[in-house]
């Protein structure tokens, strides 16, 4: 395993966190924020007190997602009090911190190691049964900052579309995860196919089975499929989880299969 960053303080810091799911896609547009953001709220709705840490420092879209926008942190000494989303979801992220929600973060290697090491050491988790960390993509050095930084990880959670060329990037995820020496949850596959609303027939537009191959190459689990719903795209555009506001959907009803398969893995006590 590579060599472990944890600092003293993050790990004192983080000893009430009971559980943490990293979520990592190996390119943008997979969809990874909205599976973090919903995977933040499917626990929260199911009793467990959960929290959402957006360290994708140049495109923080966490608050955008959950109606957040705008808002910034109170700081009690040394200390942040992240921002309480939807059903008292702990949440922190960049763009709570910037003047503008569209402010570009223009920053080098260290000083984004040094912003992370600052989310993990001084924002006040307290008590979490689980901490959602929705990471930048790509397999960038602050991804190997993060996965070193963040004490006693669960696992990752690999995001992809079944497009050969998102398949491609997460092979190299998987890869980079795996020679971190971190366990893998496994990998969900988003926008599998769309539901014509009016006909109701199926199409898979990225094509299909490329996740479940590279799922049995490497011996990880294919933890699931969602499908490609417009209303999914709406709502959080809206700054409305799809769990919450369509919780009867195809799309609510397969990512709460997936939140059972991954509560069960990291033996989330019910």
């Amino acid at each position: 395993m590579t060599h472990s960053l944890i600092l003293p303080e993050v790990a004192e810091n983080m000893k009430g966190v009971k559980h943490k799911i990293v979520v990592l896609s190996g390119k943008g547009g997979v969809g990874k924020t909205t599976v973090a953001t919903n995977l933040a709220i499917s626990f929260a709705q199911r009793g467990k007190t959960s929290g959402i840490l957006d360290v994708d420092i140049y495109g923080p879209n966490v608050p955008k997602l959950l109606g957040l926008d705008g808002q910034h942190p109170v700081a009690e000494g040394e200390f942040i009090n992240p921002i309480l989303g939807p059903l008292d979801v702990k949440v922190m992220s960049m763009a709570f911190l910037l003047r503008k929600d569209d402010d570009a973060v223009a920053w080098r290697g260290p000083l984004v190691a040094k912003a992370i090491s600052q989310f993990l050491s001084n924002v006040k988790w307290g008590d979490l049964d689980i901490l959602i960390v929705d990471l930048p993509p790509g397999t960038g050095d602050e991804i190997l900052s993060i996965l070193q930084s963040i004490p006693d990880i669960d696992g990752v959670v690999i995001v992809s579309t079944p497009q050969e060329v998102a398949i491609l990037d997460a092979r190299r995820a998987i890869q980079l995860v795996e020679k971190m020496g971190v366990p893998i949850l496994g990998i969900v596959e988003n926008m599998a196919e769309f539901i014509c609303p009016k006909c109701g027939e199926s199409y898979k537009i990225f094509g299909e089975g490329a996740a479940k191959s590279a799922a049995e190459e490497y011996g990880i689990e294919h933890l699931g499929t969602l499908p490609l719903d417009p209303r999914v795209i709406v709502l959080s555009d809206k700054g409305t989880p799809f769990v919450m506001e369509e919780p009867d959907s195809d799309a609510a009803k397969s990512f709460g299969v997936l939140v059972d398969r991954l509560a069960q893995k990291v033996h989330l006590e019910k």
